[in-house]
């Protein structure tokens, strides 16, 4: 393991919060604004991240300003706000101004390419899975403590997806099979060798009708009460498992190309998204599936594959990484039953695997798009490159953030579209990365191998302004 420092660069054109934006000085100059969201989840998210109405009256201050911590911290021991105690709204307004872009410091280092990172939804256990067939499970409590130091059996490939269950006793990955091998990982012991040290159990997801076909699965979920997975895979469908039952309980021919990306739309596990090589996302509800057999809508705007999804876990919005270079917010209230053909849109060769995206295709814009948001500026190349809203308890969920291609990690706000971190570190591609649920520290993982931690500006150090022009103190005005 080793330590590295990134290179420190402040965004002048981005004022809405206090921290500082982590970038090359060899940028180029970015607009500080893609997006002119008014729609109903701007101002939902702004009242999940600003103070109190009242404190705001009490406190003096300009209306562009952020409301200071100190000034926050005076109006909870005067009452002003008549709860004696921050509400999370007031607690998300003050951690918005301490984003993780830190460091970083390196968790871990492998000579493999690391595919897959992800905090459980306690924070306490950090997943990394990697090419050469290891899986790690951290303990974030325990000062990143090596808990459990898997050892995939069957694997094709790589590791393409894991998944925690919510109780975090069992941990599931998938790779390019039909089968999903599922660990104890509560066990004492740390090593967990496929079936040599300990048993990975099997779950076969091709049925009994499949005559031996093989398949690969991109995308593995478990539900939230933990009884049941989603996958998505290389035969354009979506598999529900039934683990209690221990067999396959769904399969739905969605799509005309690759799934990449499933997920629940909320803890309810009744609609659940998918996203495609097709350009598409779409909206399933069980519910009714078995009646009609279609989606519940769909819904277009990508001009290319779909790489990843990430529900907003409220039944009605989500985010998707496309091929196409951008990310899309959607709200399922405007999704169409069906997809509108349009000949020769496409009028390009181009593979993502090898190739450069074409600069004609950077400013097209999909004559049917119905996505809410669109957030430009990172890579999407190579692999499936995976995106996320921010955590709702410390941030309320006001920014998006996702790995690139370009070897770093990129921080939006949602409501503006503007690019308010850019975190260097990697020398290789970053295919995924995870924000603590609680605390202002993210995790990213690279094809160079390595595992790297950034956190707040701590040691008692003051977020840096955005803004040089403007001093901290006029803040306070």
């Amino acid at each position: 393991m080793g330590y590295a420092l990134s290179r420190l660069e402040i965004d002048p054109d981005y004022s809405d919060s206090e921290s500082s934006p982590v970038g090359d000085e060899n940028d180029s100059p970015r607009s500080s604004s893609q997006n002119d969201l008014d729609h109903e989840i701007a101002q939902q998210t702004k009242l999940r991240s600003a103070p109190h109405e009242r404190l705001k009256r009490v406190l003096s201050r300009r209306e562009e300003f952020p409301v200071s911590p100190v000034k926050m911290l005076a109006g909870r021991e005067g009452n002003y706000s008549g709860r004696g105690r921050f509400s999370s709204a007031d607690r998300c307004h003050i951690l918005n101004k301490y984003l993780p872009v830190k460091g970083p410091s390196v968790v871990d280092q492998l000579t493999t390419r690391a595919y897959v990172s992800q905090f459980s939804n306690d924070g306490s256990l950090f997943v990394a899975a990697f090419q050469g067939s290891h899986i790690k499970v951290y303990n974030a409590d325990m000062g990143w403590k090596l808990q459990k130091n898997i050892v995939a059996k069957s694997l094709r490939w790589t590791v393409t997806d894991t998944s925690l269950s919510p109780d975090k006793r069992f941990l599931v990955y998938a790779t390019m099979s039909p089968v999903v091998n599922i660990v104890n990982i509560g066990s004492a012991a740390t090593e967990s060798h496929a079936n040599v040290t300990e048993i990975h159990e099997g779950l076969e997801f091709s049925g009994d009708d499949e005559g031996g076909y093989s398949f690969g699965i991109f995308s593995v979920k478990f539900s939230n009460d933990g009884r049941e997975l989603v996958a998505g895979s290389s035969d354009d469908s979506i598999y529900v498992y039934d683990i209690e039952a221990n067999k396959l309980s769904l399969r739905i021919q969605a799509h005309t190309s690759d799934v990449n990306s499933v997920c629940f739309a909320d803890e309810a596990s009744h609609l659940i998204y998918s996203g495609s090589d097709d350009n598409l996302c779409k909206v399933w509800d069980r519910r009714c599936l078995r009646s009609k057999g279609k989606p519940a809508g769909i819904l277009m705007g990508h001009l290319e594959g779909i790489t990843f999804l990430d529900s907003r876990n409220d039944g009605r919005y989500f985010i998707s990484n496309g091929k196409d270079q951008t990310i899309k917010l959607w709200d399922i209230r405007k999704m169409s039953s069906n997809a509108t053909r349009i000949p020769g849109f496409r009028n390009y060769e181009w593979d993502y695997r090898w190739m450069d995206y074409p600069l004609r295709a950077r400013d097209i814009k999909h004559p049917c798009d119905q996505s809410v948001a669109t957030y430009k500026g990172h890579s999407v190349l190579r692999t499936l490159i995976r995106c996320y809203f921010s955590p709702e308890y410390s941030t309320g969920q006001k920014y998006i953030y996702t790995g690139s291609h370009d070897y770093c990690v990129y921080i939006y706000d949602l409501v503006s579209g503007a690019q308010v971190a850019r975190l260097v570190h990697h020398k290789s591609t970053v295919r995924d990365c995870s924000w603590h649920p609680y605390y202002p520290t993210l995790v990213s993982s690279s094809f160079d191998g390595d595992i790297a931690k950034w956190e707040f500006p701590g040691n008692g150090e003051n977020p840096v302004p955005t803004n040089n022009r403007r001093p901290r103190r006029r803040h306070f005005d």
